[in-house]
């Protein structure tokens, strides 16, 4: 699809403006439609942004980039890229790196957080436009106050006959949630881009959690293929009490389960390890520019503009994506967007760890999943085995050894 077609390049004078290919995921309510017409606009005639928008699955996009950068396709100029892809595009020589002026124009008052996402080797290599969290969504008329630690959340759950809504299929969803409870309970997966963690202790916590949910009556029956959208519709059922998912299933149980959205509060997500803060899930985009680009200093230009504070507020206006600047929490887009949670929105992020930071992602989330999946696997009285399963599996994963 194409939002406005260039006439041409800039080697030809008086022929307009340059063509600029942005490829990037479709969203539903037409974000990015409007913030490449306004840049595209407030360019002065010197580009033009044309849309090439990809499908809506993450594994389809990534597809599709990889196969046209690793061909270094020159039609691409901006990249738009999820935030687990920074460094495999950037280890790979696909993106260029952000510099100077440009650096800190798209990094100011970003979450350290989010930045972290866009950067490699020390090297930020993409600008961020739009960034996602997951909170806590529970019925108050069940329980008065969210749960401090996943032990009280199941333990709540149980007492009300009442469901915990997660994502555990064997998928990147699965790899969010158990990168967040290993990372809450004081550990990481990766130390490096090759260089694997899994810390036994924080690491044997974080899969006891799995087990004993899975393992007792506040599981889902559909637990081990639970996914953002089943989830959405579980709690939208009526017989859960507690639901972990991104911000748009609020706005799904406000239009589809009005008497469930009369009960329903956010909060932010509990603890694995009493006392000590979680660390909630990050997502979102980041825009590159591409290695192969003929116009790689517009491309910088478009990038900062697409991904501006003004583009961000778009994207919560229209999309409700939450921003990566800090200092825009206290728009009222935001406030009218997220209303009576943006703050617990904006900490989340501020506490958020990414997910590992390597070129080798694809084959450690693959291990990950393959390693843990179904959660019912797990004994959360004895998570040793399963523990050293894990780990010889990441190690495989950052070696490419084992998986294809």
């Amino acid at each position: 699809m194409a939002l406005v077609t260039g006439c041409g390049g800039d080697d030809d004078e008086g022929a307009g403006p340059t063509t600029l290919n942005w490829f990037v995921a479709i969203q539903p309510g037409g974000t990015i439609e409007e913030v490449a017409a306004r840049c595209s606009e407030e360019s002065d005639g010197s580009y033009e942004v044309e849309l090439e928008l990809l499908p809506t699955e993450a594994d389809q996009q990534r597809e599709q980039l990889v196969r046209r950068l690793g061909a270094e396709d020159d039609s691409i100029d901006i990249v738009g890229m999820d935030v687990i892809w920074t460094a495999e595009f950037a280890n790979a020589g696909w993106i260029l790196p952000w510099s100077g002026e440009q650096a800190q124009q798209v990094t100011e008052d970003v979450f350290p957080s989010v930045i972290e996402t866009a950067s490699f080797e020390g090297d930020l290599y993409g600008a961020p436009f739009n960034s996602n969290t997951q909170v806590l969504f529970f019925r108050n008329d069940q329980v008065q106050e969210p749960p401090e630690t996943w032990n009280d959340m199941i333990a709540e759950a149980v007492d009300q006959g009442g469901l915990i809504q997660v994502q555990a299929n064997r998928y990147e969803g699965f790899v969010v949630w158990v990168n967040y409870l290993i990372e809450s309970a004081g550990g990481e997966i990766l130390s490096g881009p090759e260089e694997v963690s899994l810390e036994q202790e924080p690491t044997e916590e974080a899969l006891s959690v799995i087990g004993e949910l899975a393992r007792s009556p506040a599981a889902p029956p559909n637990l081990s293929t639970s996914t953002e959208d089943t989830a959405r519709l579980g709690f939208e059922a009526g017989d859960s009490t507690f639901m972990l998912n991104y911000t748009f299933a609020y706005f799904s149980a406000e239009e589809n389960a009005p008497d469930i959205f009369e009960n329903l509060a956010v909060g932010v997500l509990p603890q694995v390890v009493p006392n000590e803060p979680s660390t909630p899930p990050l997502g979102g985009f980041n825009l590159g520019v591409s290695a192969f680009s003929e116009n790689p200093d517009l491309a910088f230009e478009a990038a900062a503009c697409l991904s501006n504070a003004d583009s961000q507020l778009t994207a919560t206006e229209l999309d409700g994506l939450p921003p990566t600047r800090q200092n825009l929490y206290q728009d009222q887009v935001v406030q009218d967007a997220f209303p009576g949670f943006a703050d617990i929105i904006q900490r989340s992020i501020e506490n958020a760890s990414p997910r590992p930071l390597t070129p080798a992602y694809t084959d450690v989330s693959l291990a990950i999943q393959r390693a843990l999946h179904p959660p019912s696997k797990i004994d959360p009285e004895n998570p040793t085995p399963v523990y050293e399963e894990l780990r010889e599996a990441v190690e495989d994963a950052v070696n490419r050894e084992g998986l294809l």
